[in-house]
């Protein structure tokens, strides 16, 4: 119960890593808020796990939306312990000049506005606090970039700066900030990041990853219920590789 008397909230928590993450959360004693743009979907998730999980809808790129998403919060919970943006999109692989704007729009507020967003709406109660933990979902591809997907690259690289520079700038407040970079995993965007899912495609992508396998929304839930944990309470600014080696 490394998590017990925990409050949380997960951003894109209704499928994919995110469920993983709210489930080993909930495993550890958290109260978590299951936050995500198909609303539905989240209040499903919460009302299958149990009375600690809370759905909610939310846009996490609009501003409004993130502030309601913190009123009810505030409401549920009075005071939240730890955030995890993770909330995602890419685009397909595509040469770089061919992304329309739209698709880059939609990448840069889904991956990069909402951390904005959500530490506007979040960071001040958690300095005046001076406890707190967030957790951004960054990704290998943040590390060692593939072609063609040139501006999902770039968005997760901006991620991995952003928490490095949250946690120098919030560490005098004893909030730590903290970024996993997962390998793909057998998720809802894998087929996205791989342009089709064949069983060729599959093996040469796996070819690039010295364990062999896709990581699992477990292995993200286990990475981060430590580096949210007041086991990891010296722990700030790193970018935890979870990908079986892929950027050795």
């Amino acid at each position: 119960m490394r998590l017990d008397g925990k409050t949380a909230i997960v951003t894109g928590g209704a499928s994919g890593f995110g469920a993983g993450i709210v489930q080993k959360f909930l495993d550890e004693g958290a109260r978590v808020m299951i936050a995500d743009v198909n609303g539905e979907a989240a209040l499903d998730l919460a009302n299958s796990l149990g009375e600690r999980a809370i759905g909610h809808q939310v846009d996490v790129a609009d501003g409004a939306s993130v502030q309601a998403m913190a009123e009810v919060a505030q409401d549920q919970f009075r005071d939240l312990d730890i955030l995890v943006n993770n909330a995602g999109v890419t685009h397909l692989p595509t040469p770089l000049e061919d992304v329309n704007e739209e698709e880059f729009d939609r990448v840069f507020n889904v991956n990069m506005k909402s951390v904005y967003l959500t530490a506007r709406a979040f960071v001040p109660a958690m300095k005046a606090r001076r406890a707190g933990a967030i957790l951004n979902v960054a990704s290998t591809a943040g590390l060692s970039p593939r072609p063609n997907l040139n501006w999902y690259n770039a968005s997760k690289g901006w991620m991995i700066t952003a928490t490095k520079t949250m946690a120098v700038e919030l560490a005098p407040t004893s909030v730590r900030v903290n970024a996993i970079c997962p390998v793909a995993g057998e998720t809802p965007l894998l087929k996205s990041f791989m342009g089709e899912d064949t069983p060729e495609i599959r093996a040469k992508f796996l070819s690039t990853i010295p364990l062999g396998r896709f990581s699992t929304p477990e292995d993200m839930a286990n990475a981060a219920c430590f580096l949210c944990s007041d086991e990891a309470s010296m722990i700030t600014g790193t970018a935890l590789e979870v990908d079986g080696g892929r950027c050795i």
